[in-house]
């Protein structure tokens, strides 16, 4: 009995990411579902060397680096019928064009958010015991500190606010009930019954930052969270308080962290900031109360492969006539990464 032909697929995405997010093996199984040339990845949709495989694609595989899916650039794909994201939001990749062509499109956000979680739980911990601080004083000083000094230092009874119950914020949410802390969440779309299922006693934001030992952001860059933690709302946050931010920079007021930082009442552990990179003349470099990192939390090395599996996940859900397991809604665009 004759088999129906794959679908034809296009890479679309930085090449410099391919090879792992689709390893050996990987690869092997995508193309026992799709048509697929991996040598062809496209991040120009008007390159005539592109033209020919475009116009037959039905599925897109997209990635960072994928240009913005308008009228225009599907114009250049006439039978699309599928975007499968390796990235996780899909916000500024799609528009109004994507949505009228009765399109759909999946995506990878839950397997990014799951390393997003787990170095975010580190950080909870590790600040938990004031390592940051202590390793900064045993490099300098070489000695241990005196018993007494160790009074505000553990993670028991730990109280830990979590601003926004995102896909980030849930699976951390999943991580932090085997231990022994007190766990809160803000999240105006989530009502205090589902809080309280995820684990979590719900407050209001202000409440949150003035009753929490360490503040962890997890909402998504929206209009209504430009900056969210203001001036104002980081002075709520106690003295000797931590916030950690994994989500973007622009839901901080860098300035107004700054100060707060320098002057010393607050630590931070930053993995995002805006801009991004920092000035090299910020002082956030340099301070013993700041752990900053570059922006590494999401997907890196080895677990890039773990996108590019959920993508042929997918695409074995559609062999079968299922829906994408992932699948993007237009309506939760607003409220969403």
């Amino acid at each position: 009995m004759p088999t129906s032909p794959l679908p034809p697929a296009v890479f679309a995405m930085n090449p410099v990411h391919l090879s792992e997010l689709f390893p050996p093996h990987l690869m092997a199984r995508l193309r026992e579902l799709v048509t697929i040339d991996p040598r062809l990845i496209v991040r120009d949709f008007t390159d005539p060397g592109a033209a020919l495989a475009l116009a037959e694609t039905e599925v897109l595989i997209t990635g960072w680096g994928c240009p913005h899916l308008g009228a225009a650039v599907l114009d250049a794909v006439p039978r699309l019928r599928t975007v499968l994201h390796t990235g996780g939001s899909v916000r500024n990749m799609i528009g109004d064009a994507f949505w009228e062509r009765g399109l759909t499109i999946s995506s990878a956000v839950y397997a990014n958010a799951l390393p997003v979680a787990e170095y975010t739980l580190a950080a909870i911990l590790l600040t938990g015991k004031d390592a940051f601080r202590l390793r900064e004083r045993f490099r300098a000083e070489q000695v241990y500190p005196a018993p007494d000094e160790y009074a505000d230092v553990g993670n028991v009874g730990r109280r830990v606010g979590i601003i926004g119950a995102s896909r980030v914020g849930r699976r951390l949410l999943e991580l932090l009930r085997p231990f022994d802390l007190s766990v809160s969440l803000y999240d105006p779309y989530v009502d205090d019954a589902e809080a309280r299922a995820l684990g979590a006693v719900p407050l209001p934001l202000d409440e949150l930052l003035r009753t929490s030992d360490i503040v962890s952001v997890h909402a998504p860059e929206i209009p209504e969270t430009h900056r969210m933690l203001s001036g104002e709302r980081l002075a709520l946050i106690r003295d000797g308080g931590v916030l950690i931010n994994t989500s973007r920079g622009a839901l901080v007021d860098t300035a107004a962290l700054t100060d707060e930082l320098v002057g010393g009442r607050i630590s931070a552990v930053l993995d995002v900031t805006e801009p991004e990179p920092l000035p090299a003349d910020s002082p956030l470099y340099r301070l013993p109360n700041v752990f900053l990192t570059p922006h590494i939390a999401g997907s890196l090395g080895n677990e890039l492969a773990r996108l590019g599996g959920t993508v042929v996940e997918e695409l074995e859900r559609l062999a079968t006539g299922l829906p994408p397991a992932h699948g993007v809604r237009r309506a939760e665009l607003a409220t969403s990464a």
